[in-house]
């Protein structure tokens, strides 16, 4: 019998150390010097272990959980000015404490996710307090990004809450 490649014990345990040696660091830089005395992003994965139901729905049905991938298909005609102008909507936090700064720097921050409509999660996860994040967002908080603007100028129908959980 091989026992090598995916299907060894030891490559899967090192595979699941290793994603949460990174989820560890992805927490600790937020919380740390980067962090001010407010919330700052985690980063959806961070939601997981207490919301995994909703974590597995929003990740395979939301397509804001993959949005990155439209300023990559775009980037070849964008400048860097106009990829920022972007990442407001298609990222987690862009310009906000512990927010998306870069594919490079803030990876688990790159496609908008649940923060987006719930708010910077580090002091709910800290103290696991509701009154911590946005447990019921507004539509006030959609129209943040699906203006009625951009609905025009990207020809697109966006579903409110669609594929979220």
């Amino acid at each position: 019998m091989n026992h090598t490649g995916p299907h060894n014990k030891g490559f899967t345990v090192l595979l699941v150390g290793t994603t949460f040696m990174l989820f560890i660091m992805s927490v600790t830089y937020c919380f740390g010097e980067n962090s001010s005395n407010g919330p700052v992003y985690v980063g959806s994965l961070a939601c997981k272990s207490c919301h995994e139901k909703e974590y597995i729905s929003f990740t395979t049905y939301a397509k804001k959980s993959k949005s990155y991938k439209s300023i990559e298909m775009m980037k070849k005609g964008l400048t860097e000015d106009d990829m920022k102008k972007c990442y407001s909507c298609h990222t987690t936090g862009y310009g906000k404490p512990g927010g998306f700064v870069s594919v490079e720097k803030t990876p688990h921050l790159k496609n908008a996710g649940c923060e987006v409509c719930h708010g910077p999660g580090s002091l709910h996860i800290q103290s696991e307090d509701f009154n911590f994040i946005e447990k019921q967002p507004t539509l006030k908080v959609c129209n943040t990004c699906h203006t009625s603007e951009r609905i025009t100028d990207f020809r697109y129908t966006p579903l409110i809450h669609g594929g979220g959980h």
